[in-house]
């Protein structure tokens, strides 16, 4: 299959032309024309239109999209900022979203992208992104998320420069409907709206060890862990008083302080399972947890909780 979603096409015997919105398999593809209407045609029954190419992408020379982006002279304070995976909609086929590795550091990165679905894995995309570069590693129908395979990154940093490298990142991820329900905003080096996830945050860890020798200390130095409820609220109304007078990223810094403080007290505590009740509003807190509890250690699970009382306002986590 010679085509990817997004691809400018013609049809061979007929005066028509379109945007590839769908690969329906090796031989069958879907292409949708100016109204939107999607036509599925055999893959050799059409042509690439040459000299047609989205103003904000140029071909390099090993075939990979990368992105048009304006690099910046490197400093020192680069070296801390972060990798992230853009998703933005193609500029004619709106129901095309491509992703972009984003690498806002000062290092060069070794990428291998592969996806999984139902234990069959396929690699995606293997290369080389520069310091304050991105580069288109994947393309997908957002009509077809529920069906979309679990990407899988490996990350590892170089450069030259007398700069201790972070340690290589592994990240695992398969999208939901509620990482496109929040409002679009800027990707970094991208000159476009988009969503974002940042692939290098740290994983959280509980230093089992150091729990274990709290339960030795004396009494005068040991600092009682209060066992929280089994449902924990986490709306900013029940957290501060003042809270009419807090900025939005005071709000959710507040309100992932007490998810974090409540989880590591039902870690100690060895409960079996927490909710937190979080409501629906953006969605932006409910997709932090989520993001913190799929990689945690010691959680088993988590899912919607008792939607008949919360809707989809509250996640139930199940420990190992």
């Amino acid at each position: 299959m010679k085509y990817k979603l997004g691809d400018f096409v013609r049809f061979v015997d007929e005066k028509m032309e379109g945007f590839v919105t769908r690969i329906i398999d090796e031989q069958m593809i879907g292409v949708s024309d100016e109204d939107g209407f999607e036509i599925p045609v055999l893959a050799s029954k059409v042509t690439f239109v040459h000299g047609h190419e989205p103003a904000r992408e140029k071909q390099n020379g090993g075939g990979e999209t990368t992105a048009t982006i304006h690099s910046e002279t490197a400093s020192e304070s680069d070296f801390g900022k972060g990798v992230y995976l853009g998703v933005v909609n193609d500029p004619k086929a709106g129901s095309v979203v491509h992703f972009y590795l984003l690498n806002d550091t000062a290092f060069q990165l070794l990428t291998a992208m592969t996806t999984e679905k139902q234990q069959s894995y396929k690699g995606e995309y293997a290369g080389l992104t520069g310091p304050k570069s991105g580069v288109k590693i994947y393309s997908a129908q957002l009509a077809d998320l529920q069906l979309w395979p679990a990407f899988i990154f490996h990350i590892t940093y170089f450069t030259t420069q007398n700069s201790q490298p972070p340690a290589p990142v592994v990240f695992n991820y398969r999208f939901k409907a509620k990482d496109f329900s929040g409002a679009k905003k800027k990707l970094p080096l991208l000159n476009e709206m988009g969503w974002m996830i940042r692939l290098d945050e740290p994983e959280p860890i509980i230093d089992a060890q150091k729990l274990k020798e709290s339960f030795f200390k004396s009494a005068a130095e040991k600092t009682e862990i209060e066992k929280p409820a089994g449902e924990v609220d986490l709306h900013i109304e029940k957290l501060r008083d003042d809270h009419w007078s807090l900025k939005a990223s005071e709000i959710l810094a507040i309100q992932l302080a007490r998810f974090h403080k409540a989880l590591d007290a039902a870690i100690v505590h060895q409960l079996p399972e927490i909710v937190f009740i979080h409501g629906a509003g953006n969605g932006t807190l409910k997709q932090e947890l989520h993001k913190a509890l799929g990689k945690h250690q010691k959680v088993r699970t988590f899912m919607d909780a008792r939607k008949e009382k919360f809707g989809y306002g509250a996640t139930k986590v199940i420990f190992k």
